[in-house]
């Protein structure tokens, strides 16, 4: 499995209730009432998440939101939720973290073919750094990492590079083709 490179060479065998951890770009803006004004990026990240829940793979989304200091709840991912639940056709279920406990119990719970999205990973100063304890910690809830983040590729953050340390294969999203 080392030499595959991109989710499309990734077949059911591979992903069927496996736990996939996706880096994705939902960076949208929001207006003063939380509301999304433009979705492009989500519509972006729909065709590699369909095609992992479509193999049955347990898909754990990951993304930032503005450049927050801290746990600031005009940056939570949450009013992105229904948006993404509608372009997906599923329930989609927010964490209240992106690591611990919490975190873990929901990751053990997603169905195959589920969605968990992830708290803002940047609510953890960490994130920004590369840490490689905070990049672990990520890793850990995972079998292997799709990278569908274009706008953070550049980005060595423990969700981007970090992450890929970790866990193999790591592959490249539709997106990122």
């Amino acid at each position: 499995m080392a030499t595959k490179r991109s989710v499309g060479t990734l077949k059911e065998a591979d992903l069927k209730g496996k736990r996939v951890f996706v880096r994705v770009d939902l960076n949208v803006p929001l207006d003063d009432n939380l509301n999304i004004t433009d979705d492009t990026r989500i519509r972006a990240a729909i065709p590699t998440i369909k095609y992992l829940t479509g193999y049955g793979a347990k898909v754990i989304l990951s993304s930032h939101l503005g450049r927050p200091k801290g746990v600031t709840p005009k940056y939570s991912l949450k009013p992105l939720v229904p948006r993404l639940s509608e372009l997906l056709g599923s329930e989609v279920t927010i964490a209240g973290d992106s690591i611990g406990e919490e975190v873990e119990k929901l990751v053990a719970q997603i169905p195959e073919g589920g969605v968990l999205l992830l708290e803002n990973v940047r609510f953890h100063k960490e994130e920004e750094k590369n840490d490689p304890e905070f990049a672990k910690k990520l890793a850990s809830l995972a079998d292997l990492y799709v990278n569908d983040a274009f706008g953070t590729a550049h980005r060595a953050h423990a969700s981007t590079e970090g992450v890929a340390k970790y866990l193999k294969p790591s592959v490249a999203g539709f997106l990122m083709q």
